[in-house]
């Protein structure tokens, strides 16, 4: 019975290891508060040069010079050194730290080109760079987050691009970046870039998501932003008609995605979720639990039947 006793707990204390670590290793979203509403969002100035589009508001706090707009256009407000963006830069501060603080990341170095990376947070000590594809896999789960830790700056290359698959979505991207940021020419980006400095589109840099500097500039040239809203699921009831007079009409729930973007971006690459998600963390650690629990029981078998023998 006492080896069955320090089986069981041994093979408990496993599995609820294994299973509490694969739990709290998920990214999670970022709370932007106010700052949210802002495509772009700066503290010391914003420069624009040629013809970029903001789809979203436009802040600066506590600088005050905003120039380009026109020839640039902003579809939405523009909030300078007032209440508005004061909030929005307080809320960013905050967004900062929480992305900066999440824990259990996997390490990163280099470049991410030609990558395909599972939902989670990724670290580097110092630079995050991107040349060529990165690919966000989603798993099948359209809420999966991907946080990105860069200990100092973020440099993409010319021509790169980021591409979702199985349900990820750029409204689940945050890229925490410890110094300033700089997009490549023609580069098509995805995600909320957070830099404590700077950050910088040159020529034709388009980003699906949100470019936010806390303490710096950010600066323009010919470039198209617009926030990235994530896909949501209604449920809508079918009746079946072709029931008899004694027959209680069938309801038939089924489900139709609803996007509410309707601003056309070209660069980000989505693809249909081809697997469902079925539980995610939580599945996988009773899974485990049940095996862990079943090899318990059969090892205590073997020495049972070994001790009568004896």
């Amino acid at each position: 019975m006492k080896i069955f006793s320090k089986l069981f707990s041994s093979t408990l204390i496993l599995a609820l290891s294994f299973g509490l670590t694969s739990t709290l290793l998920a990214a999670t979203s970022v709370n932007l508060g106010s700052a949210s509403n802002f495509a772009v969002l700066a503290g010391s100035t914003i420069t624009n040069t040629g013809s970029s589009v903001i789809n979203g508001d436009l802040g600066l706090s506590p600088g005050t010079s905003v120039t380009g707009f026109p020839p640039g256009a902003v579809n939405g407000s523009q909030q300078v050194n007032n209440g508005q963006a004061l909030q929005a830069q307080n809320d960013l501060t905050t967004a900062y730290n929480a992305a900066a603080g999440q824990t259990g990341a996997i390490t990163i170095a280099g470049d991410l080109g030609g990558q395909t990376l599972v939902p989670g947070v990724y670290s580097s000590a110092s630079s995050i760079g991107l040349t060529g594809t990165l690919t966000l896999d989603g798993e099948g789960d359209g809420n999966a987050v991907f946080v990105f830790q860069a200990g100092s700056s973020l440099t993409t290359a010319s021509g790169s691009n980021i591409n979702f698959i199985n349900g990820a979505q750029a409204c689940n991207v945050y890229w925490q970046v410890g110094s300033s940021a700089t997009l490549g020419t023609n580069s098509s980006f995805a995600g909320t870039v957070i830099a404590l400095t700077s950050i910088t589109l040159n020529t034709g840099a388009d980003v699906r998501g949100r470019v936010l500097a806390r303490n710096g500039a950010v600066t323009l040239d010919d470039n198209t932003i617009t926030i990235s809203e994530c896909e949501t699921v209604t449920t809508t009831a079918v009746v079946d008609e072709t029931v008899d007079a004694t027959t209680t009409p069938a309801v038939v729930a089924t489900t139709t995605p609803a996007v509410t973007e309707t601003t056309p971006f070209v660069g980000v690459v989505y693809q249909t979720p081809s697997v469902p998600n079925t539980g995610g963390h939580y599945s996988s650690f009773f899974g485990l639990l049940i095996f862990s629990l079943g090899i318990g029981f059969v090892t205590y078998g073997v020495f049972f039947v070994k001790g009568r023998r004896a």
